[in-house]
């Protein structure tokens, strides 16, 4: 019989690094587009839906996510008074996109889970349609969204849905590394923003939390990036000598 070969490095794939490079590229050259609308919108609940995830993980309740048509968003939740979790639901929504982003990129690069994706978004979205959205707006882009996002995955051809499982992973990456540039590294948006709110539960100033988030979530993007674009390689049998 033959015996399994040892296992091989992964190598890298160039198809795979060029194709995110240039979706990250296209979303760069068109970010004022408004047709991107539509996925910063995702993005924006992607960041709510760390902060009622985290909620909930350390024993709270969600009330409401709301999101507002220039791309801000808020979840109201009730939460223990403890420094942990104050700590971990307050640094949830920036960290929480970047881990998202990491998710998309290795389901679709390295998994192949093509329809997968766009299923497990639906259901998401439809989700927080039912159990969070309390204002028409959100309601209505969750709504759409899920069954937009249904459709794609029925209807699709393979191919078409790959490509734009691909767009959603490199836009998705990319927002979040914007939205820590707008929100974090602006002195007058950083006052109000999750790095203030723990600022003063911690007294570590807020640029500091800032850059801790900042390195945080570019390491996870970037190391979730590589091994990504990297392919496996497949364990065949030696032939019998």
């Amino acid at each position: 019989m033959g015996e399994p070969r040892p296992a091989t490095p992964d190598t890298l794939d160039w198809k795979r690094l060029l194709l995110l490079a240039g979706f990250v590229a296209a979303g760069v050259a068109l970010w004022d587009s408004r047709a991107l609308w539509p996925f910063k919108m995702l993005v924006v609940m992607i960041h709510e839906t760390g902060h009622a995830l985290a909620s909930l993980l350390v024993g709270g309740s969600v009330s409401k996510v709301t999101l507002a048509s220039d791309e801000s968003g808020a979840c109201l939740s009730s939460i223990p008074d403890g420094f942990f979790a104050k700590v971990l639901v307050y640094s949830a929504g920036y960290v929480g996109s970047a881990l998202a982003s990491a998710g998309l990129m290795i389901a679709t690069f390295r998994f192949q889970a093509k329809r997968g994706v766009l299923l497990a978004a639906c259901v998401w979205l439809s989700a927080m349609a039912l159990f969070y959205a309390r204002d028409a707006f959100t309601l209505l882009f969750c709504l759409g969204t899920a069954t937009a996002v249904g459709l794609a995955a029925k209807y699709l051809p393979a191919q078409a849905v790959t490509w734009f499982n691909l767009f959603l992973a490199s836009f998705c990456a990319l927002y979040a590394a914007m939205d820590l540039r707008d929100d974090l590294w602006n002195s007058a948006v950083r006052a109000h923003s999750d790095a203030a709110l723990l600022a003063g539960v911690t007294f570590v100033p807020a640029v500091v939390w800032a850059a801790l988030w900042t390195l945080g979530s570019v390491g996870i993007l970037a190391g979730s990036g590589w091994w990504a674009v990297r392919r496996r390689q497949r364990l065949g049998l030696a032939t019998p000598g």
